[in-house]
């Protein structure tokens, strides 16, 4: 939990609100309860609609920034607006905490799959309910147009829900260097235990 001198934000966080936290997205609370019913949401959850490329704060204030699974949704233009507001709002030594899609692992699993073409992608409530993902009806990555193909693009259901960027270490690891960012680690983990194969980076800004 944050004290009442920190601040510590949680930037794109979907149906994945953190206590303690301020948490930035485009749905209000009562949009997520609607969107995962089957999700807790506590009443003092803290969500707020801000400009992420603008945020209301001053420079060097923010204690921690969190962004999971969301960096891969920016646009080529947007990335550097979003990075340098980081940079801008994060006090010295404040931290950084992301986590995107591992392009370099998702590229080398669809080569190495089935070229398999089942079927159309559909997202009416039958297909959802049985994991359509283009036919394989399957969260699996043995096939190159099933779930691996949303893992790329993303899952698509909304505004939202496109994949506009990737990310690799060596990438991460420059972008930091650019911005003065001290990489403390990159590790790997799979999406939810068991999908998309993930980089999660810790950074401390220096300066």
């Amino acid at each position: 939990m944050s004290t009442s001198q920190e601040i510590r934000v949680n930037i794109g966080c979907g149906g994945r609100p953190l206590a303690g936290y301020i948490n930035i997205d485009r749905d209000d609370l009562a949009t997520l309860r609607k969107r995962y019913p089957a999700t807790h949401f506590p009443d003092d959850t803290v969500l707020a609609n801000f400009d992420i490329f603008n945020l209301p704060y001053e420079d060097g204030s923010v204690d921690e920034i969190r962004a999971d699974a969301f960096l891969e949704h920016l646009s080529f233009v947007e990335e550097p607006k979003f990075f340098f507001e980081v940079k801008r709002v994060l006090r010295k030594s404040g931290r950084f905490h992301f986590s995107v899609p591992d392009f370099e692992e998702v590229c080398r699993i669809w080569l190495a799959a089935k070229d398999d073409w089942k079927d159309f992608f559909r997202t009416d409530v039958e297909a959802i309910a049985q994991q359509h993902w283009f036919g394989t009806h399957t969260y699996a990555m043995d096939n190159r147009w099933g779930y691996i193909t949303a893992t790329i693009f993303g899952p698509q259901f909304g505004e939202g829900q496109f994949h506009k960027n990737c990310y690799s270490e060596g990438k991460i690891r420059a972008i930091c260097a650019r911005l003065g960012f001290e990489v403390e680690k990159v590790d790997r983990f799979l999406w939810k235990g068991d999908r998309d194969p993930m980089l999660h980076a810790e950074v401390v800004k220096l300066v």
